[in-house]
Formats: C-alpha cells, structure tokens, sequence
C-alpha cells in the first residue's frame, strides 16, 4: 500500500460491564484493498466493527479508548449516521431490514427519490410523491450487481434468509458517497455459488477504488479474497499477514490456539443403516416465499443423517419448515408409520421432532430474555419440563440454571453465564443456545437447518461433533440442511439435493464432486440417464 491510507484504526480498546474484549488492537487498509478480520466467535470482531460504525451499545457501554483515521483525517464517529456521512456503510451479521416494505424501498430507505406533485408546488418538499420508477430502477442496477434476480418490488417479509442477506448489501451498493464497506458475515448465509458471486462483486467495487472490511469464517474465501488479513483471539491481534504468507490451516490454528483436524467424511456405509424408515413425506408442498416446495418425495431412514442440500431458492430450507408447522404446507407426512399433523407448530414439537432454524433471531431466540430461559422455554411450554409438582407447579429456577451451566460447559457458549440475555451473545454463541433448546425437548428426529451459520472453523467442529455424537450414541435421527455442501459431505449418511422444488435424487457424500454439481444444477439425470441412490 502506498498513500495514505484509507483506514487506521489505532489501539482500540472497549470493555463491557468489565471485560475487556478489545485490546489495543491496530491496522491499516488501503484504498481499494479488501482486508478480512477473522476471529473465533467472542474474539472481538464485530464488537471492532460497531466501533467504527458509532453504534449506539458502545457509546451507552462507556465508549472506547483509541483513535480513528479516515483518509488521514481524524474520525468522531458516534452514531451510524455520522458513519454513512463519512462514506462508510455496513452490512451487519444480523439484518436490519423492514419486513412490511419492499425491497426496494428497503434499498431506498432515507435515501428516496420523489418528483414533484400539484400539492408540492403549493405546500413545499413535504409533499412530493415518491418516484417508484426511479426508485425501482435503482435498485434492481444494484441488485444486478450482486446477482440478486428477483422482483425488486417483492416484501422483505418472507424471503429466505440468502435473499434478505443480498438485499442489504444491495442498499450499501446503493449509496453513492461509499468509500468503506463493512461486510460482517455476508456469505454466512449463502450457498458456495452465490459466496462466488458476491466475491466477485466485491472485487468491482474495489476497482472503483472502494476499501472493504470483510469479515467471515470461510478461510477460503479469505484466501481468495483478501489482500490483508488481520487475526484476532480473545479481543487482542495476534497476527496481520497476508494471503500469499500464510496458508488456511496456520489462520485456523492461530485463531483458536490450537491445531485444527481437516475436514472428513464421516457418513457410514448405506448398507449400514436399516430399511427402517422413522419419516415418511409424500407430495410435501410448502408456501415459504423464496424457498417454495413443489412436490417433496423423500423417506428418512431411523438413525441416519440424512443431509438436504441445494443451491439458494430452490426450496431446501422450506422443507423442515413446512414439516414443523412454520409455513402453510400440504401433503402427507407419517412418522413411525403415524400421520402427523401439518400447519401445527405445538403439534409437531409434541411428536418428538425438534428444530433448530436458519433464522436464529426471527425464529430460534427470545432476545431479551436470559440464556438459562431460552434453552428451557419450549420445553417448559411443550413437555412442562422443569416444573416444580405440587398443588400449584411453579417454575424449577434451580434445576433451569444447573441444567443451563451444562449446556453452556457442552456447547462452549461463550458468555458471562446463564442470567446474561441472548441479544448480547454474539451471532455463532446465539446459534449455540438454539442447538442447545432442541436438544433440550430430546427428541428423536431432530431437523437442523445451516446450523454453523456465523460459527467459526473451531465452534463448527464442536457443534458438527456433537451433533455427531448424540446421532450415534442416543440414535437420534438427523436431517440437516446447509448451504455448505462440505459440511453436508462431512457429517451425513446421504445427502438429498432439491432442485426447483422438488428432490432431485439422493447421493452419498462420497460421490464425486462432479455429480453434486450436475445435481444441483438440475443436469445430473440429463448425463446419466438414472436415478441417484
């Protein structure tokens, strides 16, 4: 890098309620230079990237100690408003998006263009209309770069988790003044072709002279990405290299202080696991906007893990939750050669199915509420778990923190301990304590859908582990999806692959890489002129 540098962060330091999770930590990036931060989950990332948003939590926590420099000027950025003024834009882990508008006025948002009206002319600014063909136009320009190809005019509310994750970074692509770009976690949810893309997208943007800070736990896409790499561990940098001076495995094991195990298949022989069929789905459809299941044939065999795979929008993620009740469905399913009972959430939860889902804060978390109570809730609710028996049953508060400290201790939440609430938690250690209300229900068929979503390559092995473990020692049943088709490759039995909505056919993680592809495209049958097994 030469010049000035279009970022200097300079011994940046935060506590929070005491601990300190920042310890003077320095870098630099250049115009137009992508530089990843990587970190275990509670290494101090995000918490890094607030501060240099300005968001509210740090100033009402004390603030920070330690300079800013934008383009060699110092910065006083104490709220995102100041920070967009600046040219800087965020696309943080969790979205911030207005489920009742569209996208496009999610794009737009502060931002609108109106023309004038006859009321205008006479009443002032206040007045104008909004110019939705504008407006329109503008957005899809940004979607287009990011290859977003839906109806800029669809509601947020609805989209699967990969759509909603496009659209706020189409709103950053939007503002005009963008000099920093903050990325937090933007391919979490995407599946490995679109991660390609908005790789892509990112590089565009750089030749426009625009830095980014890229934050991900996908190693190899910070390799691919990356012209500077700075690695965090308990809130202090422990290293700033670059791609060409380091390799994936050194980032993993200087990030968690450990050696880190590569990737292995650990799906059992098919002939290994009994013809005992513990679900049985026939002519599943499911209304999910942007994941709609068309007609769904599968049978799930009892203690396998069946993985369920597919590239964004053709439907994987829809179908555990037409199953669990979440979205309308129609169809027939039977469990243990039983019906069970679709468009029932309680019901399904009753029936010895759990589910851990994509959308950990929509769906998986009561924010404002304790660890301790989001591990218990729906058991308390369900099976009137943790209750004291006497004339009147009150809540086991006792049992509830005893049994929490476990979960904690077994998943490895990283927290201050079970009284902190859920929205403190950073986004992989919310994931933990979703993983850790299922499994609380002990189910015998547990759906898990992108359950390292966030996570990083130390807590995803502990959770794929565990995951793992209970399957082979309490033979729980597993159906896992994930946009990661490694992860799938790496834990399941045999994995499904669903193209436009319907199951495309069955292949074992051991075929080639080849066949997933065709698969996922649609194309495999076209070539080989069968069916998967």
């Amino acid at each position: 890098m030469t010049g000035i540098a279009r970022l200097e962060m300079r011994g940046i330091s935060k506590q929070y309620y005491g601990n300190r999770v920042l310890k003077g930590v320095s870098f630099s990036l250049g115009k137009g230079e992508i530089l990843s931060l990587v970190g275990e989950n509670g290494a101090g990332k995000s918490t890094l990237m607030n501060i240099l948003f300005g968001m509210p939590v740090i100033h009402a926590t004390g603030g920070f100690d330690g300079e800013i420099y934008l383009d060699g000027e110092k910065a006083e950025i104490r709220s995102p408003e100041e920070a967009m003024k600046l040219g800087i834009g965020m696309v943080h882990q969790e979205f911030m998006l207005l489920p009742g508008f569209s996208i496009t006025e999610n794009i737009k948002l502060n931002r609108e263009t109106t023309r004038a009206s006859l009321l205008s002319k006479i009443f002032g600014k206040p007045l104008r209309w909004l110019d939705m063909p504008s407006m329109k136009t503008d957005a899809r320009v940004s979607m287009d770069a990011i290859g977003l190809g839906i109806d800029e005019m669809l509601p947020v509310k609805g989209l699967p988790v990969g759509h909603m994750q496009f659209v706020e970074i189409a709103r950053e692509l939007d503002k005009k003044n963008i000099r920093l770009l903050v990325l937090d976690e933007p391919t979490a949810v995407l599946t490995e072709s679109d991660a390609d893309k908005l790789l892509e997208a990112m590089k565009i943007l750089t030749n426009k002279g625009i830095s980014i800070l890229f934050i991900s736990h996908r190693l190899d896409e910070v390799m691919a990405a990356s012209d500077k790499i700075v690695i965090l561990r308990d809130g202090e940098q422990i290293a700033d290299t670059r791609p060409a001076e380091t390799t994936i495995e050194k980032i993993a094991e200087i990030m968690v202080g450990r050696k880190i195990e590569s990737t292995e298949m650990r799906g059992r022989p098919v002939e290994s696991i009994r013809d005992d069929y513990i679900l049985q789905i026939r002519d599943l459809s499911v209304a999910m906007p942007g994941e709609t299941v068309k007609t769904i044939n599968l049978d799930v065999k009892r203690g396998e893990i069946l993985g369920i795979g597919g590239l964004a929008g053709q439907g994987k993620i829809g179908i555990a939750n037409g199953i669990m009740g979440l979205f309308p469905s129609a169809g027939t399913v039977r469990k243990n050669d039983k019906p069970v009972l679709l468009n029932n959430a309680h019901a399904s939860l009753g029936n010895g199915m759990a589910f851990v889902s994509e959308d950990r804060r929509g769906t998986g978390l009561l924010l404002d509420d304790s660890i301790e109570f989001n591990i218990v809730a729906t058991a308390v609710q369900v099976q009137g778990k943790f209750m004291k028996s006497g004339a009147i049953s009150t809540f086991d508060s006792k049992s509830v923190t005893e049994y929490a400290k476990k979960m904690i201790q077994d998943l490895d939440i990283r927290c201050t301990g079970p009284e902190q609430l859920a929205r403190r938690l950073s986004g992989g250690n919310q994931q933990k304590v979703c993983i850790a209300r299922a499994i609380t229900l002990e189910p015998n068929l547990l759906f898990v859908s992108e359950p390292t979503r966030g996570i990083d390559i130390g807590a995803k092995r502990l959770i794929l582990d565990h995951l793992i473990k209970m399957n082979r020692e309490e033979e729980l049943t597993i159906i896992m999806t994930s946009s990661e088709l490694a992860e799938l490759r790496s834990v399941c039995d045999r994995i499904a692959i669903v193209y436009q909505g319907m199951l495309e056919g069955i292949l074992l993680p051991t075929d080639s890489d080849r066949d997933f592809g065709l698969m996922m495209a649609g194309e495999y049958h076209k070539f080989h002129g069968k069916e998967a097994v």
